[in-house]
Formats: C-alpha cells, structure tokens, sequence
C-alpha cells in the first residue's frame, strides 16, 4: 500500500518533548557502560548504524549502542524503526513473531502490541524527526540526556551538502534562493550538533559529485573541510578552541584546507564490498586528543554471482496486457525473427552471440516462471566473510525478492544484453546493440555515437563486483540488468540489498519503489562495520576524564 495510515503514524513516531513521558529502558536507550554510544544523524534506512551495531568484541559483545537515530522520511523510518526494535530483543527472542511479520502472517500494528516494551525503546532510539533550527533545542537536549555524561561516543551521519555555502559568509547571501534551500540549514545543523555536543570523534559521510561541486567558484569540499575543522567559527561564533583533525580513510595523510579532496574517498570495491561504490568518508578526531586512526585494510570483495547467485531464479513480467508465462514467452520468442546476425555483421562478436540467442531461445521452455519467492535458500556459493555477514542462520523467509514488470521491447533487450554480457565479458554499449533493438528515444543516435548515454542497459556481470547501487534504481531496472538471460530481469530489492551487504533479515518498509530508493542511498552496513571497528579503536585509546 502506498500510504502509511495515520494510526500508524501516531503510534511510530515520537517526538522530542515526550521525553520526559516516556520511561527509561534498561538496555534499550541508556548505554551499557561496556558499549560506546552512538548518534546516527540522516540516518536512512539505517546502513550506517547497522554496521556500527554489528561489531562485536571478541567475547561477543556488540562494542557501540544506538542512542539515538534520526530520520525524516516516513518509509525510511519506518524501515530504521523496525530494524531497532529487532535489536532490543535478546538474541533468540521475539523471533518468532518477527518471522511470522516477514511472513505476511501478522501485521506490522500486531507485531508491535505482541512487544509493547520493545516497541516503546525502539521509538525512543529510531526518530522521526526532522533536523533544522525549528527543532534544534529540542534535538539538543535529546543527545544530552540520551549519552548522559558519556565522554567516549561517536557522532556519524551525512548531511546533504549539494547546497553547502560558507556558512554565516556574508557573499554567499546574494545566491538566487540560497536562503530558501533547506540543505543549506540540513549541514548548519550538522556544525551547530558537533559545537553543541564536542563529539570525541565523527564520521561524516557524503557523495563522490562532492568533489566536483562548486559555490561562487570555490570547491565546496575545501569549505566543507575548512568549517568542520572549526566549526564554531564557521558558524560565526567567537573561537574557543573546538576544533577537530581531519582524516582520510583510505590514506595516511591528516587533511588541511590545501590538500587533494581525493583524499577522502573510498572504493567500497578495495574493501570487501560487491560492487564500486565510491563515496566520501571523513573522520574528525576532536584536537585537545592525542590519538590517530589507521585506515581501512584492503581486501577483495565477493563476486555479484558469489552474492546473489544463490537467490531463487525468477521471471520478469509484462507491464502492459495480460501477463502469464506463456505470453512471457511468447515476446521473447520474436528475438527470432530479428536478423540479429546480419544487423550485427561488422562486429568480431555477431556469430556469436546470435547462436548464443538462438540456443537461449530454445531453452526458453525451461525458464522459471516464479515472478517472486520467499524461499531462503539453504547455503551460500561463497564463504566471504562480507557474505556471512548477510546471511541470517535459521531466517525461514525471503523478503524483497520479486521481480519487477517490464514492457515486452525491454524484455527482449534484457535477454540480449545478459547473452552479449556472457559472451563478450562485458556489459554493451547502445552501439552494440541492433538496430532492431535500439529504443525510439530521441538521444539515441548520440547514444550510439558514444556522446551521451551510451551504456543505457548495463548488465551486472556475474563475475565482477558490481557496478554502483544508486537511487535510480527505483526509477526503472535499466542499469542493473541480472546476468542471467533466461530470467530477464532487472534486479529485486533483495539482490541490491545484498550488494549493498544488508543482511538477509533487514526488511525494507513502504512500496517497492520506496525500498529501492532507501536501498540505493544507504552506506552498506559491511563497509559501516569496518570503519566502527577504526572508531572503536579511537575511542579504546581516549582516557577517560578523572
């Protein structure tokens, strides 16, 4: 269902002033003192925190404690409310009410009454609340009471900074609707939180178009590193010595306002993760401590068949006209009437893969016809210990793997880009593609040309990691076509959620579209677990106050 019920909004959102109403939890909002906390900030589904959440001390203990996450959008909290009240549970309980949720056996409404006490401590550490000055003092006191007294805790989280200015700078004023873009105030907020609270340590996390973006032709990174080196200053306020070293996660260098912005971003791909993704991690260490972290250790990453190839086969289906297997069939069976060949005659690769086709087409039969399944399948085809980590031992259910719809021209060009990509190694380009098949679109022939858009279909190769799993892939599946040409298909929320190393068990709320877009923008939990152990080590060599 689209919409979320106002029943339901009442009863999942909380809001700052009831504080003071709501009872404190033993274990589920103050901190065990054999844990840091931490305050995730544009938390999202919750990638970040996950990944904070499940790193475990060598005697199994988790080593940070949520405190308090924030998000404003209704289906990512939704999703960030869940996965906290999961983790109030002692391992093993309420398990089985949560399985017979993911099921389809119980609503979410009765899932929450069947554990009022789990429910009422996940509303108080995964918030619905909208960051911004109107909210700020109330914002403020919540982390006050929340880490109570606690010196070693971390602060991590990425503020929009699309619209970042030099902040209180008097010539950035003049911008045609500087004032009115809320990003601007979204990374205010972000500086006024880190002077508000002095985090011993943060970790802030933002795109790669960063480094390219520019304000009065001024890099917007080197401001970014300007003000969260002293961010009371950029804020306009009198210096009091708050101020914070930058670091690098991938290299050794600390940051300064002259250094290569480039420093700061990290190849998911060099460290474990099934896909390219490449992102901006800084890590500010308050400067009155006298510790330095070391960087993330490399390491190869699953293969996208290592990652999803264990997941059920299924078909896509038709979005227009009346869908059965047969009728599936049937459109991609007019692939034989194209002469694929002929159309293909100038390329090294033609004979190829048109035989290559024509032996898929008569396989077709064998197809599955499945459009979704919630079967969880029994073992891994790899033991990465990325994998291990989504995997969920004793999970009696898969969510999220059903296959989108598609229109029957894009069927067919799913099935030739999956049989080219297995042919040749590689994704095609629009000029690899015949003419029969190319789409009536008006940038097409530039397309072709190599000048814009010429990778409009990419097929996730089975044996590499994958390419980025962005946003757009709520928008349509065309870059992110399965590799296999029988199922022919884009990709289920569940096979994005594993390349973005979720574990199986996350359960991503609100319609299909609304998933894959929390999907696409969140940090993957195994890339987020790696950089808390650095943070862990921080905060182990900070002495605590005497």
């Amino acid at each position: 269902m689209e919409g979320v019920s106002a029943r339901n909004r009442a009863e999942e959102e909380f809001r700052p002033e009831q504080v003071e109403t709501l009872p404190a939890l033993e274990g589920a909002i103050l901190c065990p003192r054999d844990a840091f906390p931490v305050v995730d900030l544009f938390a999202g589904p919750g990638g970040l925190g996950e990944g904070f959440a499940a790193l475990a001390s060598d005697k199994g203990k988790s080593r940070f404690h949520s405190v308090a996450a924030i998000e404003r959008e209704e289906f990512a909290h939704q999703t960030l409310l869940l996965r906290h009240f999961l983790r109030c549970f002692r391992e093993g309980e309420g398990l089985g009410d949560y399985h017979s949720y993911l099921r389809g056996e119980i609503d979410r409404a009765s899932l929450f009454a069947r554990h009022p006490a789990e429910h009422l401590a996940a509303r108080q550490t995964a918030l619905k609340i909208a960051l911004g000055p109107d909210n700020h003092h109330r914002v403020r006191r919540l982390i006050d009471e929340r880490l109570s007294g606690r010196t070693r805790w971390a602060l991590v989280g990425g503020p929009p900074c699309q619209a970042y200015s030099l902040v209180g700078r008097s010539r950035m004023m003049g911008l045609p609707g500087f004032e009115q873009d809320e990003r601007h105030f979204l990374y205010k907020e972000y500086l006024k939180i880190i002077v508000d609270h002095r985090p011993p340590v943060f970790v802030m996390e933002n795109v790669k178009g960063l480094l390219s973006a520019k304000v009065d032709g001024t890099p917007v990174i080197n401001r970014i590193i300007s003000d969260l080196s002293r961010p009371k200053e950029a804020l306009g306020s009198q210096a009091n010595g708050l101020g914070y070293k930058l670091y690098s996660l991938s290299e050794q260098d600390q940051a300064d306002e002259e250094v290569d912005p480039r420093l700061f971003l990290v190849r998911a791909e060099r460290y474990g993760l099934p896909q390219a993704r490449h992102r901006m991690f800084i890590v500010g260490i308050r400067n009155d401590l006298k510790v330095r972290p070391r960087q993330l250790r490399p390491h190869d990453g699953p293969t996208v068949r290592e990652t999803i190839g264990d997941l059920p086969a299924l078909r896509s289906s038709l979005s227009r006209g009346r869908d059965t297997p047969d009728k599936w069939r049937d459109e991609l069976a007019r692939l034989a009437a194209i002469d694929l060949r002929g159309q293909l005659n100038v390329s090294h690769y033609a004979a190829s893969v048109a035989n290559s086709i024509r032996l898929r087409l008569d396989a077709i039969a064998t197809a599955p016809e499945e459009r979704l399944s919630r079967s969880y399948p029994e073992s891994a085809p790899s033991n990465h210990r990325a994998l291990n980590d989504i995997r969920v031992e004793g999970l009696p259910v898969l969510t999220g793997h059903e296959a989108r719809s598609h229109m029957a021209s894009d069927l067919r060009r799913y099935l030739y880009a999956a049989v080219f990509a297995d042919v040749t190694g590689r994704s095609p380009k629009l000029a690899d593609f015949p003419r029969a098949l190319l789409p009536d679109h008006k940038n097409v022939e530039r397309g072709c040309s190599g000048e814009m858009f010429s990778d409009r279909f990419r097929v996730q190769t089975p044996d590499a990691v994958s390419t980025t799993v962005t946003s757009h892939i709520s928008k349509d599946g065309h870059y992110f076509i399965h590799y296999d040409p029988l199922q022919c298909r884009s990709l289920t929320v569940r096979e994005a959620a594993r390349l973005q190393t979720f574990p199986d068990d996350y359960k991503f709320e609100g319609p299909r579209t609304a998933q894959y877009h929390q999907v696409g923008n969140a940090v993957p939990p195994y890339l987020a677990k790696q950089i808390a152990e650095i943070v862990a080590e921080i905060l182990d060599a900070i002495r605590e106050p005497q």
